[in-house]
């Protein structure tokens, strides 16, 4: 797998600097992205052009305006947002969020994005996802946690259900992407579903 001038650099400073690791399983960990994680996620992932296809951005991004996102998500506290990375070499693959956290309703959605193709269809998504699940509903006590999809992403409505998320309605031709319309599959899965799974 080659790496590219920000990969190496980022490697290069990340093999002494030990960090958080906030959620871990035995092949990957979930820690708070940082300010020196910005250029990586500005040349990785929000670049990548299968991963904004799927995703359905259509917004140009700078990298000024990803350093006023990452200030302004830094001080909410409705929200934890997470970088996905491996154990083996702290290698950052994708990213994850829980996002409109309320306590009071005990409910929140999630978004997760590999944007490291080579790891792809390995599980790695599913992973991660599953130990921000249980951190949702275990430690924020949460009822549901929600999340969309595009109609036409197909790997990411198999790896939801696989955690156990289960399609809940469809907001039709809710996207425009590519001179076509595209429908938005709402999909969600409660606690006791999740004890049960």
């Amino acid at each position: 797998m080659k790496e590219n001038k920000v990969e190496k650099r980022y490697m290069m400073e990340s093999t002494g600097q030990n960090h958080i690791k906030f959620l871990e399983s035995e092949r990957i960990y979930l820690r708070p992205i940082e300010n020196e994680d910005l250029d990586l996620f500005y040349a990785k992932a929000l670049w990548d052009q299968e991963g904004r296809r799927l995703t359905g951005s259509q917004v140009v991004f700078t990298r000024r305006g990803v350093q006023n996102w990452f200030d302004r998500i830094t001080t909410d506290s409705s929200r934890i947002d997470l970088l996905i990375c491996l154990q083996e070499n702290n290698q950052p693959i994708g990213d994850i969020a829980m996002l409109d956290i309320d306590h009071h309703n005990q409910h929140a959605v999630v978004r997760i994005a590999i944007f490291e193709n080579d790891y792809l269809g390995s599980g790695f998504g599913t992973e991660a996802l599953s130990l921000l699940i249980a951190h949702g509903f275990n430690v924020l006590n949460l009822n549901r946690i929600g999340l969309e999809v595009y109609s036409y992403n197909e790997r990411a409505k198999r790896a939801y259900e696989k955690v156990g998320f289960k399609q809940e309605g469809t907001i039709r031709q809710n996207l425009y992407y590519n001179g076509e319309f595209h429908d938005t599959i709402i999909m969600g899965i409660l606690k006791s579903e999740w004890k049960r799974k």
